[in-house]
């Protein structure tokens, strides 16, 4: 046995009043994000000592609490973890560049008109609680939210996010530090050759098919993306042909994810040794005709569900 960190996503279903908080507080985050970016910007400009996040965070609770006093009403911890992601975005940005990388973007101000929001949140004194018996969530400053919690964990909570997808659907997903139980060693290994035509041949002779699930969609989206673009920006149809142009999207990266999951966990349970080509899929979707494809594929993402299962598996 030994010690990983997991994630469980599951789907929330908040009442009115814990969707305004929901939004109070995704508002609250991007406020802050905002704010000390810009104040970062300005002392950048002035050639002034760079402000540790540290520093940013205490100038969050200090001083502008005091002038913005609805930052009081949301969880401070979500505040926090926004002014130390946007730490860690503004450090990478000067790290890269230092190396010669022309290509690392600068952090970016945080738009209202976005279809996706989330915050994160941390444990500490119980605050975050999964009632599995209940089908409950408990959240700071929100409650408990009904949640659908179809997979049960056993584990320390280390911390939540919260997240609303353009769908308009909420989810919160927990990152737990938990036992995971290494595989028996077997003398099986396999190599494999991933494909567009075919989604992967295996040394084993074993052809997997592409399911293709944009392809299989594409009219049905195309049809949805017509009738959305004769909509008026902004009216009550264009928002319900967003959501309904979302809700597809949606589907289609769930019924991709959810086969590439089945298929990673069947190779790593079967095999001690697992070997794939290394792609370099940033040049190949350069290529016009099958760009669309390649991304429908999704190599990248299976690649890397291969590599995390085998260090919790077998290594």
């Amino acid at each position: 046995m030994k010690t990983v960190i997991k994630g469980f996503k599951y789907r929330i279903y908040p009442n009115p009043e814990q969707e305004v908080m929901l939004a109070k507080t995704f508002g609250s985050c991007r406020f802050v994000y905002n704010h000390i970016l810009a104040m970062r910007i300005e002392e950048h400009k002035n050639d002034s000592k760079s402000m540790s996040k540290t520093d940013c965070n205490n100038f969050c609770n200090r001083e502008m609490k005091k002038e913005f006093e609805w930052l009081k009403e949301v969880d401070k911890f979500a505040l926090t973890n926004a002014i130390f992601n946007l730490d860690s975005a503004y450090q990478n940005f000067f790290r890269e560049i230092k190396k010669g990388n022309k290509n690392q973007g600068f952090p970016k101000f945080k738009s209202k008109r976005t279809n996706y929001y989330s915050y994160t949140t941390n444990f500490t004194n119980n605050n975050i609680k999964v009632l599995f018996n209940d089908g409950l969530v408990q959240l700071p400053k929100v409650g408990k939210i009904k949640a659908k919690l179809h997979r049960k964990f056993d584990g320390r909570i280390l911390f939540a996010t919260v997240s609303k997808v353009p769908s308009g659907k909420y989810f919160v997903s927990f990152n737990v530090e938990c036992e995971h139980s290494e595989l028996p060693i077997n003398d099986s290994s396999v190599g494999i050759d991933l494909g567009v035509k075919e989604f992967a041949i295996d040394t084993n002779g074993i052809h997997i098919d592409n399911p293709k699930y944009l392809k299989q969609y594409e009219d049905k989206l195309a049809k949805l993306q017509r009738q959305h673009a004769k909509k008026v920006k902004g009216s009550n149809n264009f928002k319900k042909h967003s959501k309904k142009v979302a809700k597809l999207h949606e589907r289609i990266v769930n019924l991709r994810t959810d086969f590439q999951h089945k298929l990673s966990s069947k190779i790593i349970n079967d095999n001690q040794v697992v070997v794939t080509e290394d792609l370099f899929i940033k040049g190949m979707v350069q290529n016009s005709r099958l760009a669309k494809s390649i991304s429908d594929v999704a190599w990248g993402e299976f690649t890397r569900q291969l590599g995390y299962k085998f260090l919790w598996k077998r290594c």
